[in-house]
């Protein structure tokens, strides 16, 4: 019998370098997109996959981060005095219940592989989620819900996948495909920001996983991979030779990289145009912004 996935491990330790001078004083999961931050977004996936169980892997400065999922009663008194009823319902949407959510520290900056490994003792023998804030997902579905439902048939680890241009294979995981079943793919191995030539496929994995137990269990062995660091993908791939049961799964939607302020700003127009509220008025901002742009070629 199959079990279902009802824990997921947020890996948000980084220090947002890249986003520096705003993340001197903000975790980058905090920074919004539109009026929600990127966490919440996440959170909103997990929820929707049926996750109950919320484990976030920290570091120092992260405290916004546990405040912002608490409740706020002086708000929420505030915002029902004054009749705000849609504010206080929208409000209430991001607090999480005691013990839903836990928090552990990653002491030392080793790695995704590490990030995950920290959880070990709260996953236990179970399957598993990881969701990567930085990767925001736009889909009528949400894409762990996909994933999940794909889970149910297969079992195994499963690991989100898209296509991408070859001189761009350096920046991922990439997938060395043994069979392609249309969404499904089932995996014969995993390369790790290969150079472009050597790519196995132009299939990147992002971040969503959905992993069994022993994945932990290979990241015990602490090894080193690509950069210094524990990689995730590498204790996955010790899965394929061991157990043939790793799956890459083409999910249905846009994928936005909001570690990077290209992605993020991509995102923002994209989330900002798909709101009833905000779409004529930036739309015509943007199409103005363009029309000047080419007059002033």
């Amino acid at each position: 019998m199959k079990r279902r996935v009802t824990k997921a491990v947020f890996p948000v330790a980084g220090l947002g370098t890249r986003f520096l001078p705003a993340t001197k004083s903000i975790p980058k999961e905090i920074m919004t997109l539109v009026d929600r931050p990127l966490i919440q977004y996440a959170i909103d996936e997990a929820r929707a996959a049926g996750i109950k169980e919320f484990i976030f892997v920290t570091s120092r400065g992260k405290s916004a981060l546990e405040d912002y999922f608490d409740h706020a009663p002086e708000l929420e008194s505030s915002l029902r005095k004054k009749g705000k009823k849609e504010l206080l319902k929208t409000l209430k949407s991001t607090n999480m219940e005691s013990g839903a959510i836990a928090y552990m520290r990653q002491h030392k900056a080793l790695g995704l592989g590490h990030a995950v490994w920290c959880a070990r003792r709260l996953i236990g023998n179970e399957p598993f989620a990881v969701i990567l804030p930085d990767d925001v997902i736009a889909a009528e579905k949400p894409c762990l819900q996909q994933m999940v439902e794909a889970h149910a048939e297969t079992g195994g680890n499963m690991v989100a996948a898209m296509e991408v241009a070859p001189d761009k294979s350096s920046s991922y995981g990439v997938l060395d495909i043994a069979k392609d079943m249309g969404s499904m793919v089932s995996v014969r191995g995993m390369v790790e920001k290969p150079a472009p030539e050597e790519a196995p496929s132009n299939l990147a994995v992002i971040g969503r996983y959905i992993l069994t137990p022993e994945i932990m269990r290979n990241l015990n062995k602490m090894k080193s991979g690509a950069g210094g660091e524990i990689q995730l993908t590498d204790a996955i791939a010790q899965e394929i030779e061991k157990s043939d049961n790793v799956y890459g799964y083409r999910f249905r939607g846009q994928r936005f990289d909001c570690g990077s302020k290209a992605g993020y700003l991509q995102a923002t127009v994209a989330f900002g145009l798909a709101r009833d509220e905000l779409c004529d008025e930036l739309s015509d901002y943007l199409e103005s912004m363009v029309n000047m742009r080419r007059a002033a070629q």
